[in-house]
C-alpha cells in the first residue's frame, strides 16, 4: 500500500467535511465511562478552541477535550481523535507558513505543544520558528 499523497490541508478539509458526531461510550476505556456522551469533534472544533488560548499559556490536549465537551454540552471528548486533529493542525498550519503564511495568520498551535506534548515527536518540521514565537508570547 503506498503513502497517502494527500496535503495536511487537505486532510483537513476531509476530516471537517465529515462533519462532527455524538456517541454513547459503550465501554469504560481511557479515562471515560460506559454510557457516557462522547464528542467526536472535527479539526476545525479543535483549531477554534487552540486559537481562544491566550498568548503566552501553554495547554494540552485535556484541555481541548474539556473545553469541546462543554461547548458540545457532552459528558467527554474522544482523546484519540483530538489527538489526530492536534497533529493535523500542526502540520497543516506548518504547510500554511512554509507557503509564505505570517505566523499570525496560522492557528497557535504552539499554544498546546507543552514540552511534554506526545505530539511534539511526530511532528514532520522543526519546531524552531514556532517555539520562538512562544517565547516571545509569553516574555
Amino acid at each position: 500500500m503506498s503513502k497517502s499523497t494527500r496535503s495536511w490541508n487537505e486532510k483537513y478539509d476531509i476530516a471537517n467535511a465529515k462533519g462532527h458526531e455524538i456517541k454513547r461510550v459503550n465501554k469504560d476505556m481511557m479515562g471515560m465511562k460506559a454510557g457516557q456522551l462522547m464528542l467526536i469533534a472535527t479539526p476545525k472544533m479543535v483549531a477554534e478552541i487552540i486559537a481562544t488560548i491566550p498568548e503566552g499559556e501553554i495547554k494540552d490536549t485535556g484541555f481541548l477535550r474539556a473545553e469541546l465537551a462543554k461547548q458540545s454540552q457532552t459528558d467527554v471528548t474522544c482523546p484519540v481523535t483530538t489527538g489526530i486533529f492536534v497533529r493535523i493542525i500542526c502540520e497543516a498550519s506548518n504547510e500554511d507558513y512554509q507557503n509564505g503564511a505570517n505566523l499570525s495568520e496560522l492557528v497557535p498551535f504552539w499554544r498546546v505543544l507543552g514540552e511534554k506534548a506526545p505530539i511534539r515527536k511526530k511532528l514532520s518540521f522543526d519546531l524552531e520558528p514556532y517555539l520562538t514565537q512562544q517565547s516571545l508570547e509569553a516574555a
